[in-house]
This record gives structure tokens, sequence and C-alpha cells, in this order.
């Protein structure tokens, strides 16, 4: 069951791929912004994930971070996110990632909690 006050976190190490020289946000070899956002929700929709009904998922809808320090490669980063808010099927969750030398970003995210299939079903007729 959903409550206020779900943790999740997960470390990473910083590697080529994941600084701003690969990704294209930037031209130098550190962590990239775009990159630590990802990780950000990641760790808010696994956080929940298994307290959902069957066939149920999350989507990010907002995200407003500050990223504040660069991570060399090589370098771990710890993801924290701790769910503040639910109102109905929005869920508000505070978020942060620190490296071996101390905050690099926080901020909060927005997700809410959606049908997978009529999800789906609803983008797929995009197309048509």
């Amino acid at each position: 069951m959903l409550k206020i006050g779900i943790e999740g976190t997960k470390e990473i190490t910083v590697t080529e791929e994941l600084t701003a020289e690969k990704v294209g946000s930037g031209l130098l070899p550190v962590y990239a912004t775009p990159q630590m956002i990802a990780l950000m929700e990641n760790v808010a929709s696994e956080s929940v994930q298994d307290m959902l009904e069957e066939g149920q998922g999350t989507v990010g809808t907002k995200i407003e971070v500050s990223h504040v320090s660069a991570t060399p490669v090589g370098m771990k980063v710890i993801c924290t996110s701790k769910l503040v808010e639910i109102d109905r099927k929005r869920l508000v969750f505070k978020v942060k990632a620190v490296d071996e030398a101390g905050l690099i970003g926080e901020g909060t995210h927005e997700r809410f909690i959606i049908d997978n299939e009529r999800f789906m079903e609803k983008t797929r007729n995009k197309l048509l």
C-alpha cells in the first residue's frame, strides 16, 4: 500500500557513457544532467512499483531539480527518493543525488499512477 515516507535508493558509478560529452548535453567528460535526472526518475519509480496494483505503473510528469556539482568518471553516485505527497493518482517525491564528495543535485519529482494497457492504447492511437 502506498504511504507517505516510502524511500528508494540506488548507487551507480559514473562511466564514460554517462557523461555530458557522450550524451550530447555538454562538451565535458562529467556526469550528465540528463543522466542524473533519469536516475532520479528511476529511483522514484522503482520505490513504489511493488505497491501498485497488477497492471499499473507510474509515469513521470514533472521534475524540478538543480545540478550543483560536477562528478568525474569513476566516482560513485547515490540517489535517493522519498514519497512526500499522495493526491489520488499523483505522487510527489523529494529526490537527491550525492557523490563521494557531497551533494550534486536535488529537487522534486512528480509521477502519476496509470493503467499500463490503457496508457499504451491511448499512445498507440496517436499513430492513427
